[in-house]
């Protein structure tokens, strides 16, 4: 418990922080963030703290799905977009092509460990992943047909708002799909947890 305890929180902060990097880089970021973005620009609110509000707000959404919050749902919410505040006012925008297309890269890939870190400590879903899996149950639609009408509509309203879509935004789309399918059995509690249990079993 210690150990997912841990590898919960830090997937949840490096996941913000690889989130402010790919904005930093300015070469375009994932639906979510140019969502938040786009509400930013607009309210003078910051995108770490929009993104918070975001994840209540997809919570209380919720309700009416029938799903249940774990740990991991309410962490998210409070930490991912507080990680990604605190990043943003540490690292100022990049300029230059080469090294804003290597700070997008690195916070792709630090987005990708981070979720499995996150997700790999088996305390409850995302709001947002919550979300889709809600939609799945209550429509009996596929889950990526939920994904891409989710996604594809906040991705509408943060780039309608001013949000930054680019490259980036298709890299993210590309890649974090197969980054995280590697990092996740890597990072997974739950073959740990039952190669303990015999022991446990066999009072070891």
């Amino acid at each position: 418990m210690p150990r997912r305890v841990l590898q919960l929180l830090v997937g949840l902060f490096l996941y913000g922080a690889g989130c402010a990097l790919t904005v930093q880089a300015g070469l375009g970021i994932d639906p979510w963030t140019v969502f938040a973005q786009g509400i930013s620009l607009h309210t003078g609110i910051g995108i770490g703290w929009v993104t918070n509000i975001l994840g209540f707000v997809v919570l209380l959404l919720w309700i009416p799905l029938r799903q249940k919050p774990g740990i991991g749902t309410v962490a998210n919410i409070l930490l991912v977009g507080t990680s990604m505040q605190v990043v943003l006012w540490l690292i100022p925008p990049v300029t230059g092509f080469a090294a804003q297309l290597g700070v997008l890269v690195a916070g792709i890939l630090l987005v990708a460990v981070a979720s499995g870190l996150y997700i790999g400590a088996r305390f409850g879903a995302g709001p947002r992943d919550g979300l889709m899996t809600g939609l799945h149950a209550r429509l009996g639609w596929p889950i990526w047909i939920c994904r891409v009408v989710v996604e594809a509509t906040v991705l509408a309203a943060g780039w309608a708002l001013g949000g930054t879509v680019g490259i980036g935004t298709v890299l993210f789309a590309v890649l974090i799909g197969p980054l995280v399918h590697v990092a996740l059995p890597l990072l997974d509690t739950a073959p740990a947890a039952r190669a303990a249990a015999p022991a446990r079993r066999d009072g070891r």
